[in-house]
């Protein structure tokens, strides 16, 4: 597993909060279903001694450092105290931190991923639906009913077409090794690039598919930097220029990061590119 398995602990920051107390059971029932630890601790600065569905909530990471062994966190904190989150995690080297939270201030995100870099954190986010490796480990948010486990990794910018792509992958019994959302800012921990090399080193992918959208050229350099299969698909054909298209990185700004460009960029690299996100299952198999 390239983000964990299901011995990993989790901690949630943010664990009393709407997201976080919704999504703690979503995660500890998968967890449950498929014999993993999950969800073993909370934090939520002076609520030191709750629970929240039977996971002990605690001030800090640190404290909670004390009484369990924790391989990632999830950040379900607003977005004016996030990138603080994301700093706290890293100070205590917890080594994945998964950002779910959106429309965190651009300056808090680049403060906060060059610190976790700094510490020796992975960051994946933020404004992301997580990670989800089937039969292994959910972080974060991804519907688990959709995917089935196999050899195919999924690396996106956009939540919901992974949801779509993985439910059609599944449904031509094709499955999946790790789904990664990796966010849709224009600033991100991990890349296309970064989550490429990673499954270069999986023995359980085989190949992957990439769902990129407009603005920036994160598709083209991920696709440029391995020798893995790759499959992909390009949301935002009919995208008007200058225009922010739903991500606060989905924007084509001066001439450059359409979808149409892209296309071609990637077909010039030899990779299948899918008109829409039914194909891409015969194109995988075509490999």
């Amino acid at each position: 597993m390239i983000f964990g398995d299901r011995s990993t602990g989790i901690v949630v920051t943010g664990a009393t909060g709407k997201q976080g107390a919704f999504h703690i059971p979503l995660m500890n029932a998968y967890a449950r279903q498929v014999g993993g630890r999950g969800v073993v601790a909370g934090v939520t600065p002076g609520k030191q001694g709750q629970e929240v569905n039977g996971v002990p909530v605690y001030d800090s990471i640190k404290d909670a450092l004390r009484e369990h062994d924790i391989g990632a966190g999830i950040i379900f904190v607003p977005a004016g105290a996030a990138g603080d989150s994301i700093m706290e995690a890293a100070d205590s080297r917890i080594p994945l931190i998964v950002a779910i939270t959106e429309h965190i201030p651009v300056h808090d995100t680049l403060r906060a991923i060059a610190y976790a870099r700094i510490r020796g954190s992975r960051v994946v986010g933020p404004n992301c639906p997580g990670i989800l490796s089937p039969g292994e480990i959910k972080l974060g948010i991804m519907p688990v009913h959709l995917a089935l486990r196999g050899e195919v990794g999924v690396i996106s910018r956009s939540g919901t077409l992974t949801y779509e792509v993985v439910h059609e992958l599944t449904r031509a019994g094709i499955g999946q090794s790790t789904i990664v959302g990796i966010g849709g800012d224009p600033v991100i921990g991990q890349t296309f690039v970064d989550v490429l090399a990673q499954f270069e080193e999986d023995p359980l992918t085989r190949a992957v598919v990439v769902i990129g959208e407009v603005g920036g050229s994160l598709e083209e350099e991920g696709a440029a930097s391995t020798e893995l299969p790759l499959v992909a698909y390009v949301a935002g054909k009919t995208a008007p220029p200058e225009k922010r298209m739903g991500h606060a990185g989905a924007i084509v700004e001066g001439g450059s990061g359409d979808a149409r460009s892209k296309i071609e960029n990637l077909q010039a690299m030899g990779i299948a590119v899918a008109s829409r996100p039914g194909e891409i299952p015969e194109l995988i198999q075509g490999l």
